[in-house]
């Protein structure tokens, strides 16, 4: 492997930068082994703070690898929305068809060494103020005791998902998951131990990691959403994408629902159906008109056989009124259908206690939405609260079926065009922007320098 050389790519001169010298502006170099084009989920952490830290006074510089390292499906787009004046270092990495015939497919692993070299390289001319890594992949943590020890400057640690998790428990020991988990246990607290202070997309994850080790600072850790940003919906109604695997039926109404479908969510998807029945009973050219699309069911990239929600509604006599692509398709695609749909369907399940961070997304698209929450789930309370759709609950299964008759008169709306809504209080879903997630973490970087 040829040794790694820093490329600087950006659409700000290095000669502009440094005539920033009347006031001091705090850098942060960003580690983030994928980073768009590269499509999987964890490249938008580093991508929202990229393009918003700037606004709180911090200069971001991202390290990554080459995305011709990637082995996932890349998107263009997803790289069109990252500002070009983010400067980016793109590093070389082992081949992967080489490094999978001994089992290791990670581009943290492939990448580990040509990082180590970046950051040796990049450290002692950019004098950063600290070093920010985000994970999964999570092997570029083990970094952290070197970066501290060679250069005295502060580490941040990123885990966006556990390390050490609770299903990587359930797995064989003797399988690659298994092995995988106990090789967590032992790396996980080498690299927590030294970090300055570690962050997490939740309070409870963070609890976890506290309760495993008992010396980490609780007062060093906090819990910061990964958020959206509105003005990728902005974007994706001028430029959707070109060749999506789900195409909206612009002759029919469009009313989606992008995610998995939850087992516990079925009484409530039924209870949709039935009430869809009883308006096409009642009106049937306007019954017509409309599309229910559901996509994503499955959660598997290449779900295609595992229909979920068909069922449901051959059920309830709609299957034509239905359409359902259980592949999970891409980010960017995933947006734009909740951008240019006619309507959202934000269906929770029969549980109390269901998590309210799926419904941001929908509400930062500004799409007109029909949801489906308990009345104790705190889903429901914000998306009453914010405004811009017909919001339905109940306390029990039992009062499902009273919930027909309003919801067969939102698809009656629907069909007719009659919404008449106001789109959503921005201020329902600001802690989740992509800008006050950068924001909270300029502010966690403040702490650690002060």
């Amino acid at each position: 492997m040829k040794p790694t050389s820093v490329k600087w790519h950006t659409g700000t001169t290095r000669s502009a930068l440094s005539q920033k010298v009347l006031f001091h502006v705090p850098k942060v170099v960003i580690l983030s082994p994928h980073f768009p084009p590269a499509t999987l989920a964890g490249v938008h952490r580093a991508r929202h703070m990229a393009k918003y830290l700037p606004a709180y006074g911090w200069e971001p510089i991202i390290i990554r690898a080459d995305e011709a390292h990637y082995t996932e499906k890349l998107d263009p787009e997803l790289a069109k929305l990252v500002p070009q004046t983010v400067r980016q270092i793109r590093t070389s990495a082992f081949p992967a068809t080489i490094a999978r015939k001994f089992g290791v497919g990670d581009i943290g692993l492939r990448a580990y060494l040509p990082f180590k070299q970046v950051l040796a390289q990049v450290i002692p001319s950019e004098r950063p103020d600290i070093v920010f890594i985000t994970g999964s992949p999570y092997y570029p943590f083990l970094l952290t005791h070197w970066i501290k020890q060679t250069f005295d400057i502060p580490v941040v640690l990123d885990l966006q998902d556990p390390w050490v998790s609770a299903e990587g428990a359930l797995r064989p020991k003797l399988s690659k998951g298994g092995l995988s988990h106990l090789l967590s246990k032992v790396l996980e607290p080498m690299a927590i131990k030294h970090a300055r202070f570690v962050t997490s997309v939740s309070d409870r994850q963070n609890d976890e990691m506290a309760e495993r080790y008992p010396w980490l600072n609780r007062l060093a850790m906090a819990a910061i959403p990964i958020g959206g940003d509105p003005e990728d919906f902005d974007a994706l109604r001028v430029n959707p994408p070109q060749c999506p695997i789900v195409r909206l039926d612009h002759t029919r109404i469009n009313l989606s629902y992008v995610g998995t479908f939850l087992p516990k969510a079925g009484p409530l998807v039924s209870t949709l159906f039935k009430a869809l029945s009883q308006f096409r009973e009642r009106a049937p050219d306007l019954a017509n008109k409309l599309l229910l699309n559901f996509v994503g069911t499955s959660n598997q990239p290449n779900g295609g056989g595992t229909h979920l929600i068909r069922p449901l509604a051959a059920a309830a006599g709609v299957q034509d009124l239905v359409n359902e692509v259980p592949q999970r398709v891409p980010f960017l695609e995933a947006l734009s259908i909740l951008a240019n749909s006619n309507g959202l369907m934000m269906i929770g399940s029969d549980e109390p206690h269901y998590t309210a961070s799926k419904i941001y997304p929908g509400l930062m698209s500004a799409t007109p939405f029909l949801s489906m929450f308990h009345a104790a789930s705190s889903a429901h309370k914000i998306l009453t609260e914010a405004g811009g759709g017909f919001p339905h609950s109940f306390n029990s299964v039992d009062e499902l079926p009273s919930l027909q008759k309003s919801l067969a008169y939102v698809f009656e709306r629907f069909a007719t065009g009659q919404i008449n809504v106001a789109p959503p209080n921005p201020a329902a879903y600001e802690d989740y922007t992509a800008k006050h997630v950068a924001g909270s973490f300029a502010d966690v970087f403040n702490r650690v320098i002060s």
